[in-house]
């Protein structure tokens, strides 16, 4: 089997999986975006992923992001930025990305906007949320959600879709459904008092636990490994 048909046995078998899922739990699978967070694979496996009919290619890397570009490596799905964004890599993600799934401070928010403006765009971004309120991650607290949330309506180059969230990496599998709840429970409520429920995507839910965050109201979920492969990180 080669590495394109093994995405695509993967893309086949994530599917059936979020079919479980949601059939679990009294959903449709139509409701949920899948999309290949394809750190560390190459233009190839996103084009095999994208021919497999992947629904969006998420990056975490700007200049990984960047040289894929230029290989064409995203063409005929939506490209989605779901890492960290430094502030001076801005210019390169907005108008590119199709979604920006991790804002996470009001000073990017802002470079975001400024620089959607100058462009003369309205950039769709994911408020991120720091739900397990982790010092070495980015996102909004939770506490200080709804007023990134009021800030994001004062300017009018970005549009709001939604939340995305990462839980902590070692938190026990209780926990991080937890985790998905609190969350949920932000996107309800931000959705209704600020934003006429107009959401469409709460992002949460990796290659571990993404059948768990769709039970929980994941309307988004990022998948790596379980559908590239490990990663071999040098």
């Amino acid at each position: 089997m080669t590495h394109a048909e093994e995405i695509a046995a993967n893309i086949r078998r994530v599917r059936e999986n979020i079919a479980r899922a949601c059939a679990k739990c009294g959903r449709s699978p139509e409701e949920i975006t899948l999309v290949g967070a394809s750190k560390m694979n190459d233009a190839d496996a996103c084009r095999a992923a994208i021919a497999a009919g992947i629904d969006a290619l998420g990056e975490n890397r700007v200049q990984e992001m960047t040289e894929k570009l230029a290989q064409n490596a995203y063409d005929g799905a939506p490209l989605h930025f779901i890492g960290h964004l430094q502030r001076n890599k801005v210019n390169k993600v907005v108008g590119t990305a199709a979604l920006i799934e991790s804002v996470g401070s009001p000073e990017l928010l802002r470079d975001i906007a400024r620089r959607a403006q100058t462009l003369g765009i309205v950039q769709d971004i994911l408020l991120e949320v720091n739900i397990g309120a982790e010092e070495a991650k980015s996102g909004f607290l939770p506490e200080a959600l709804e007023d990134g949330a009021h800030e994001a309506l004062t300017l009018p180059s970005v549009r709001v879709r939604g939340l995305m969230t990462i839980p902590p990496a070692d938190a026990a599998r209780e926990e991080n459904i937890r985790f998905f709840q609190k969350v949920f429970g932000l996107y309800v409520d931000i959705n209704q008092k600020l934003f006429h429920n107009s959401f469409e995507y709460l992002s949460m839910g990796m290659s571990g636990d993404y059948e768990d965050a769709i039970c929980e109201g994941a309307t988004m979920v990022r998948v790596g490994t379980a559908i590239f492969g490990a990663r071999h990180y040098a």
